[in-house]
């Protein structure tokens, strides 16, 4: 029986990745694609289109649950960061309407939702992996033990935006009363040369089926612009270590740098992420996976990638008015 998948998001590059890695193979799924734009590329990915609320609209959690029950959805799966947390917050309330949300350990999204409470789980863990962080100190401590430049970041965010470098007290300056609350400071580990990407899938034990590594560009927006396949000496053991200490669920993508042939964790975001329809083009179809282990419960193996380099580019898709014909 053909599976009713809903992917949130749809116009956004996650979401209609998600889409297009469901369309590929033989299993076909009847797709519905939502998104807060009625101009949406979404409309070429699935076969359902429903215009959504805003994530924080009051009224959005009962028009999910009316969507739902209306096409017989049997798995939701967020396509945006917003929608992962709202449905975080309203997980029962939402699977009784009979369908599956495609959510990681609750706790690990709780975890990766503030990266300094990330980075304080790592250190009590007193994993080698984590990247050095302070909230506290002036332009002189961070100047003298991070070096420069040094970056401050936001502790709550996705994609590297907000990330300031700073190279100057002056530009420290504008930023440092945000310290703490809203930003936190790292040294700058490796170079943009030296940053891969690894998603993983973990059955509800935690425990590792498979995985596949890209060595990425990242584009301005802070997506993967251009991503090679790689084998990453020391990765295998980096992410079972990481499994130990998060307990993730389902898939999991993971992003590091190479310091001074040393792993550091850039962070873990708990989802399928920005890269996804470029791994499913290799071979590793994370979307698939998680429809068939959690409506199926068939458990996935490694699979075959192949290897290669992805390039993303502008394309146009064309809808013509009807009245050409």
């Amino acid at each position: 029986m053909m599976k009713n998948i809903l992917v949130s998001g749809a116009s956004g590059i996650v979401g209609y990745g998600i889409l297009k890695s469901l369309r590929q193979g033989v299993e076909k799924f009847n797709l519905i694609g939502t998104t807060i734009y009625s101009d949406s590329i979404a409309l070429a990915f699935c076969n359902i289109f429903e215009q959504a609320p805003m994530t924080n609209d009051p009224g959005y959690i009962d028009w999910l649950c009316h969507i739902i029950k209306k096409h017989n959805v049997d798995m939701i799966i967020p396509g945006i960061e917003a929608d992962m947390y709202k449905w975080r917050d309203n997980k029962e309330f939402i699977e009784r309407s009979g369908t599956k949300i495609l959510l990681n350990n609750i706790e690990l999204i709780d975890v990766c939702k503030d990266k300094w409470l990330f980075y304080e789980e790592l250190k009590k863990n007193h994993s080698l992996l984590a990247i050095e962080s302070r909230i506290e100190g002036d332009f002189s401590n961070f100047k003298n033990d991070f070096g420069l430049p040094f970056l401050l970041k936001p502790r709550r965010g996705f994609a590297s935006k907000g990330i300031v470098k700073v190279d100057s007290k002056d530009i420290f300056d504008l930023h440092k009363e945000n310290l703490g609350v809203v930003l936190m400071a790292q040294p700058i580990v490796g170079s943009n040369e030296d940053e891969y990407t690894t998603s993983a899938f973990f059955d509800n034990k935690s425990v590792l089926h498979s995985y596949m590594t890209l060595r990425r560009k990242l584009s301005n927006e802070g997506f993967t612009e251009k991503a090679q396949v790689t084998n990453l000496a020391g990765i295998e053991e980096a992410i079972k270590e990481l499994a130990l200490i998060f307990k993730p669920i389902g898939p999991t993508n993971f992003q590091f740098r190479v310091d001074n042939n040393k792993l550091k964790l850039l962070e873990i975001n708990p989802r399928i992420s920005s890269a996804t329809s470029i791994r499913a083009a290799f071979g590793y179809n994370e979307s698939k996976m998680s429809v068939e282990y959690f409506l199926n419960d068939k458990v996935p193996d490694q699979p075959v990638i192949k290897s290669g380099v992805a390039i993303r580019y502008i394309e146009e898709h064309i809808v013509y008015d009807r009245d050409n014909f």
